[in-house]
C-alpha cells in the first residue's frame, strides 16, 4: 500500500522572488520496519510555496531540512492511503520577513534576540568570533562587555581598478594603518557612502545590490568587479559582490549584533535555484550542493550570460567528480578560463583540473602555468577558490614563482572568512 508525503518549509517571506522555488535539500527516514529511505530530497521554501510529492509505503516517517547553516529541521508524519499527508517545516523566526534568505541560511539568529528585551544573549566578544565590534582586551587580558557599535559606514565600489585586484595591493591595504578609506584606493573613480537601507535596522542593515548597483541608492559607474567596504570603529571588511548575477539580486547582511559562530558580514544570492547550494558549497557539503546544481551543465554552457555563477556550477562539478580522463565538459572549462580575463576561478578551476589529471612532468608543468596565471589575474570571487589555488600551488614547493605566489596566498587567506562562500577580507584588525 502506497502513500505520498508533501513536503515543504515555510518561511516569513514576503518578497515573491523567492517565494516559491527556493530550495534546500532534507531526508526521509521511515520510523516503522516496511519503511524506506528518501535521501537528498528537494524541499520548497517560501511563505506559500508549492510541497513537493514523494511516493513511500504507507506508515509512518520523520521528515528532516539540513539547513546551509548546519541546523537539522524534522517533523514526524503518518502517510496513509489516499490524498498526500502535508509535512511542513517550521522557519518563520527571523527577525524580519526581509531577512528570512540570511535566516535560512544560519547568517542570523532568530527573533528573540534582536527583539525580546528580558532576553539576555552574550555578544561575540572574542577576536576568534571575528566580530566587528569586540573590543580590544585591556591590560589583564580580559575582554571587557560591550554594546554592539552601530556606527558602520558601508562604502559600494561599482568600478574597481585591476591592479587592486592583485594579492600585494589587498596586503598592503591590510598593512596600511594609517586610518584612511579603503574604497579610494580601490576605485577607478569617485565613490561614495550608502544610505542606510529600508530592510532591517541600525544592528543588522540588508542592502540589496541588482546588475547596476545597489538597489534604492544612487547608482555610479560599473566595471568588472564590484566590491563593498564595510567600516566599523573595530573593524574593516572588503567584501567581493558577485556581479551581475543574471537578474536575481544579491544581498549583503552587516550583523553587527552576530552570533559567537556567525559571521559579521554574509553575502547571499536571491537566486531561488542555487541560492542554497553556494551555502551549502561553502560548508565543504559540495555533494549536497550538487543536489541543487542540478543543472551544472547548463550552467557552464550559458556562462557568456552569467561567469560568476558558471564558475560555481564548476567548483561544485570538479569537487564531486571522480571519473579518470578527460569529459566533454573539460572544454568548457577552458573557455570559462579564456573569456573572462578578470575573473580568476577560470583559471583556479582549469588549472586544478590539469593538476589532478597529470600523467606526466609536461602536464604538471602546463598545470602549474594555469595556476601562476590564475594567481596574476587577482583574488578570486569565491573563497572555496583561495583554498584550492593554496591547494594547488602547494604541489610546486621546489618552483620559486609558485613558492613566492603561495606565500601571498596563504597571508591573504589569514584575513578571509572561509565561511561565506565570496570572498571577505577583514582588515586592519586592531587599528582602534
Amino acid at each position: 500500500m502506497s502513500a505520498t508525503l508533501a513536503v515543504s518549509l515555510l518561511l516569513s517571506d514576503y518578497e515573491n522572488d523567492l517565494a516559491d522555488g527556493a530550495v534546500i535539500v532534507g531526508d526521509i527516514y521511515p520510523a516503522d520496519p516496511q519503511g524506506v529511505t528518501r535521501t537528498n530530497i528537494l524541499i520548497p521554501c517560501g511563505d506559500a510555496p508549492t510541497p513537493k510529492e514523494y511516493e513511500v509505503p504507507a506508515g509512518r516517517y520523520v521528515v528532516s531540512a539540513r539547513l546551509p547553516s548546519g541546523i537539522v529541521l524534522s517533523a514526524e508524519a503518518e502517510a496513509r492511503e489516499g490524498p498526500p499527508t502535508p509535512v511542513r517545516l517550521n522557519m518563520v523566526d527571523s527577525p524580519y520577513e526581509s531577512h528570512s534568505w540570511q535566516y535560512l541560511l544560519g547568517n542570523i539568529e532568530r527573533n528573540r534576540v534582536y527583539h525580546d528585551s528580558s532576553s539576555e544573549i552574550p555578544l561575540a566578544e572574542s577576536r576568534g568570533s571575528r566580530s566587528m565590534v569586540a573590543p580590544a582586551p585591556g591590560p589583564d587580558g580580559v575582554i571587557p562587555e560591550s554594546a554592539p557599535d552601530q556606527s558602520a559606514v558601508v562604502t559600494w565600489v561599482g568600478d574597481s581598478t585591476p591592479p587592486s585586484w592583485s594579492f600585494a595591493s589587498m596586503l598592503a591595504l591590510d598593512k596600511d594603518r594609517t586610518g584612511g578609506p579603503v574604497a579610494p584606493e580601490i576605485a577607478r573613480g569617485p565613490v561614495g557612502v550608502l544610505p542606510r537601507p529600508e530592510f532591517g535596522d541600525a544592528i543588522s542593515p540588508l542592502y540589496r545590490f541588482g546588475p547596476d548597483g545597489p538597489v534604492g541608492a544612487p547608482a555610479g559607474p560599473v566595471g568588472e568587479r564590484q566590491f563593498l567596504i564595510v567600516e566599523t570603529a573595530m573593524s574593516t571588511r572588503l567584501v567581493t559582490l558577485p556581479l551581475p548575477w543574471g537578474t536575481s539580486q544579491v544581498e549583503v547582511l552587516v550583523n553587527l549584533r552576530q552570533s559567537p559562530t556567525g559571521s559579521a558580514v554574509a553575502v547571499a544570492v536571491r537566486d531561488p535555484a542555487v541560492g542554497a547550494g553556494l551555502a551549502y558549497m561553502a560548508q565543504g557539503a559540495l555533494d549536497t550542493a550538487a543536489q541543487l546544481f542540478s543543472d551544472v551543465e547548463g550552467l557552464l554552457y550559458s556562462k557568456f550570460e552569467n561567469p560568476i555563477a558558471a564558475a560555481a556550477g564548476a567548483y561544485v562539478l570538479l569537487g564531486t567528480d571522480h571519473t579518470e580522463g578527460e569529459t566533454y565538459w573539460d572544454p568548457w572549462l577552458e573557455r570559462l578560463r579564456e573569456g573572462f580575463t578578470w575573473l580568476s576561478d577560470g583559471a583556479i578551476l582549469r588549472g586544478m583540473r590539469l593538476l589532478r589529471r597529470a600523467r606526466s612532468t609536461a602536464d604538471r608543468l602546463t598545470a602549474r602555468d594555469v595556476l601562476i596565471e590564475a594567481f596574476d589575474r587577482g583574488i578570486p570571487y569565491y573563497t572555496l577558490g583561495l583554498a584550492w589555488l593554496i591547494d594547488g600551488l602547494s604541489a610546486f614547493p621546489d618552483d620559486f614563482e609558485c613558492v613566492r605566489r603561495l606565500d601571498q596566498a596563504r597571508r591573504l587567506s589569514w584575513l578571509a572568512d572561509m565561511r561565506e562562500p565570496f570572498l571577505i577580507l577583514d582588515l586592519r584588525e586592531g587599528d582602534a
